[in-house]
C-alpha cells in the first residue's frame, strides 16, 4: 500500500464527514447512516467527483480511500448507540483497478475500533464503468465471504443496471432519486419502483428509497413496499453526530388507513413461530424439530432480521442417512451449521398489500408460507393455507359489496374510499352521476333495456376515466368517481368528466327506437301518473373539489353536498355543476 504525499495528508485533515440517517419506512426507527464527505471546496476542488478523479489519476485512490475509511469509522463511533446501527460507506468502483488494492485492510480498521463486520455496508455506484469485470467480481466475492454487506447505489440510472444487480447479488438496493421524485403523480415512475421492489423481494434484497423530500413520496414508497427511506424529508446530512436520532416520529405519522386494514387482517392469521438464531448449534436445532410440530422454522440473525428457514424435510435426509447426524452437529467446520442449511424464503412487511404477499409467495415453488416482518425484524409466519384463507375472505367481502349488474364497487367500498381519502388530508375531486329521465325510459322500454342503459354508462365510465380514478356504482342509476388532484390536473379532471357526460348522451341514442330518436323525446307517465313528454336520456354530474385542510371533511357532509348540488347540475345546460369545499 502506497504512502500518501503530504498534500493529500493535509487535505484529509481539512475534510469532514456528515452522516445521513436511513430509517425504517414504517416504524421511523433508525437502521443505519450513510457517510458523506464534506469540505472538498475548502481544499480547491469544485466537486467530490473532482477530488476522487484526481486521486484516481495519481493512482492513490485505494490508499486515500482507506484513510478516509478510518476517518469515517472513527467519527461513526461517536454516534449514540452506534453499535446497534449499520454504517454505509461509498466505494468508488475504480479503486478495484488500483495496483495496491488488497484484502484484509478494512478488517484491521474494524478491529482497531472494536466493530463487527456486519455493521458495515459498502455502497457501489453505477456512475463509473468497470474496466475489469473479473477483478470486480473477485473483490465482491471476497467482501461477501468476509460478511460485509453490499448495496447498489443510484440503481436505475447507470450503464450496468441489472447486470450489476446480477453480478453483485447485493443485500441492499438504493433506488435513485429520479424515480422517487414526485412519483405520487407520475404513473410510470410508480410502476418502475413497484417492479424494482417486487424483484428485490424475490431475491431477498432490502430496498432503500433514496432522496425522499416530501410526505407524499414517503406515502407512495410505503404503499409500494420499500423497506427503508433516506432523504431530506427524513433528515439532512449532519456534521454534528448528536443530531442523529434513534427514531423519526414524522415518518411514523405518514400513514394510510389501508395499512391498518392490511395489518389487522394479517395479524388474525399470523403464526408466532419461535425463530432459530443463526448462531444456534445444530444439535439444539434438531432437538427443536423433535419437539415442534412446525415443518419449517424461520432463522434470524442477532438483530432479528430473517435470513430464511430451516426445512424439516431437508434435514431429515441427513438425519436418516449413515453418519448424517454426526455431519450436522460437527462443530469443527468453519461455516456455522445453521447458516449452511438455511433455505432462502420470501420476506414481506406486515404493512404490505396482499398482492405483494401473494406474488412473493408464488415465486417460491416449494414454499410452505411466507415470513412476515415488522420494522425490518421477524414478526411471524404466514402459512400457505392462511394466505389462501385471507384471499378468500377478501374476495367474499369484495363480491358481497359489488353491484351485481355492473360488477363495480358498491356503497360500502365507495364510503370507505371517501373516508380513506378524507383521512389523508389531501386535495381530491369527487363526482356524483345521476341519469336523467331514467324512470320514464325504464317504464317505456322495460327493465331489461333499462339494465342495458346502466351497463352502457358503467362501460363509458370505466373506459374513459383513467385507472387513477376510483369508480363505483351507488345503485340504480347513480354512480360515483373520485381521484386525488395530485394524480390528475383539476382542469383535466373536469374535462374528462365532461367527456363522459357528453359521450353517454350521444351513445345512448342507439338505445331508442328510430321514432323516439327523431322526435327527441318520449311520452310516459311521471311519478304522479300524469302523461307528459320526457327528454331523451342524459347524465348529470356533480363535481366537488375538496381542498387540503378543509374544515368540512366528513362522509356525511360529502353526501349532503351531492344531494344539494344535484338539482343545479340537472338544470345546467351542460348537465355539470362544479363546486369547492374550502
Amino acid at each position: 500500500m502506497e504512502e500518501l504525499e503530504q498534500n493529500w495528508i493535509n487535505y484529509l485533515k481539512k475534510l469532514d464527514i456528515a452522516f445521513q440517517p436511513i430509517v425504517c419506512v414504517h416504524s421511523g426507527n433508525i437502521y443505519g447512516v450513510e457517510a458523506l464527505l464534506r469540505g472538498v471546496d475548502k481544499i480547491g476542488f469544485n466537486t467530490i467527483a473532482d477530488f476522487f478523479d484526481s486521486a484516481y489519476q495519481e493512482n492513490i485512490l485505494y490508499t486515500l480511500d482507506l484513510a478516509l475509511r478510518e476517518k469515517v469509522i472513527r467519527k461513526f463511533t461517536s454516534l449514540k448507540d452506534y453499535d446497534k446501527i449499520k454504517l454505509f460507506i461509498n466505494i468508488d468502483n475504480r479503486l478495484f483497478e488500483m495496483p495496491d488494492f488488497s484484502g484484509g485492510n478494512t478488517q484491521k480498521l474494524l478491529e482497531k475500533f472494536n466493530l463487527d463486520k456486519e455493521m458495515l455496508c459498502f455502497e457501489i455506484s453505477e456512475q463509473h464503468a468497470i474496466s475489469n469485470i473479473s477483478i470486480f467480481e473477485k473483490v465482491l466475492t471476497h467482501y461477501k465471504n468476509e460478511s460485509y454487506s453490499i448495496a447498489v447505489d443510484d440503481f436505475g440510472v447507470g450503464v450496468s443496471g441489472f447486470q450489476m444487480l446480477y453480478r453483485s447479488t447485493p443485500k441492499f438496493i438504493k433506488i435513485d432519486r429520479f424515480f422517487i421524485d414526485s412519483n405520487h403523480k407520475d404513473f410510470k415512475k410508480k410502476i418502475l419502483v413497484q417492479s424494482i421492489v417486487q424483484l428485490s423481494i424475490q431475491l431477498g434484497i432490502t430496498v432503500i428509497a433514496e432522496g425522499i423530500e416530501t410526505e407524499k413520496e414517503v406515502l407512495v414508497c410505503k404503499e409500494l413496499g420499500c423497506h427503508l427511506a433516506q432523504g431530506y424529508f427524513v433528515q439532512r446530512p449532519q456534521l454534528d453526530t448528536n443530531k442523529i436520532l434513534k427514531s423519526y416520529e414524522h415518518i411514523i405519522k405518514v400513514s394510510h388507513p389501508r395499512f391498518n386494514t392490511n395489518r389487522e387482517q394479517i395479524k388474525n392469521y399470523l403464526e408466532k413461530i419461535e425463530p432459530i438464531v443463526v448462531t444456534d448449534r445444530m444439535n439444539a436445532v434438531l432437538e427443536r424439530f423433535k419437539k415442534s410440530r412446525d415443518p419449517a422454522i424461520p432463522v434470524i440473525n442477532k438483530e432479528g432480521k430473517p435470513l430464511g428457514i430451516l426445512d424439516e424435510e431437508k434435514l431429515k435426509s441427513f438425519v436418516s442417512s449413515p453418519y448424517g447426524r454426526s455431519l450436522l452437529i460437527n462443530e469443527t467446520e468453519k461455516m456455522p451449521k445453521v447458516k449452511k442449511y438455511i433455505i432462502p424464503y420470501a420476506v414481506v412487511d406486515i404493512n404490505s398489500n396482499m398482492n405483494q404477499i401473494v406474488e412473493s409467495f408464488s415465486n417460491y415453488k416449494e414454499a410452505k408460507g411466507i415470513i412476515i416482518t415488522k420494522a425490518m425484524k421477524y414478526y411471524g409466519f404466514l402459512s400457505a393455507s392462511n394466505i389462501i384463507s385471507i384471499i378468500n375472505e377478501r374476495n367474499l367481502v369484495s363480491a358481497r359489496d359489488q353491484n351485481p349488474l355492473t360488477r363495480m364497487p358498491g356503497n360500502h367500498q365507495i364510503d370507505r374510499y371517501i373516508n380513506d381519502t378524507l383521512a389523508e388530508n389531501r386535495q381530491a375531486v369527487m363526482s356524483y352521476f345521476d341519469l336523467n329521465n331514467f324512470k320514464a325510459y325504464n317504464d317505456t322500454y322495460g327493465f331489461r333495456q333499462g339494465d342495458r342503459v346502466i351497463q352502457l354508462f358503467s362501460d363509458i365510465l370505466n373506459k374513459n376515466l383513467p385507472k387513477s380514478f376510483f369508480k363505483g356504482h351507488i345503485g340504480g342509476d347513480d354512480f360515483f368517481a373520485g381521484v386525488l388532484v395530485n394524480d390528475e390536473n383539476f382542469e383535466e379532471i373536469v374535462e374528462k368528466i365532461t367527456f363522459v357526460v357528453n359521450k353517454f348522451k350521444q351513445d345512448v341514442l342507439q338505445m331508442y327506437d328510430k321514432k323516439d330518436r327523431e322526435a327527441g323525446y318520449i311520452i310516459a307517465k311521471d311519478r304522479e301518473g300524469n302523461v307528459k313528454k320526457f327528454d331523451l336520456l342524459s347524465v348529470s354530474a356533480v363535481v366537488i373539489c375538496i381542498y387540503k385542510n378543509s374544515q368540512n371533511r366528513s362522509l356525511d357532509f360529502i353526501h349532503k353536498c351531492f344531494a344539494s348540488q344535484k338539482k343545479a347540475a340537472k338544470a345546467d345546460i351542460n348537465n355539470i355543476n362544479v363546486s369547492s369545499i374550502l
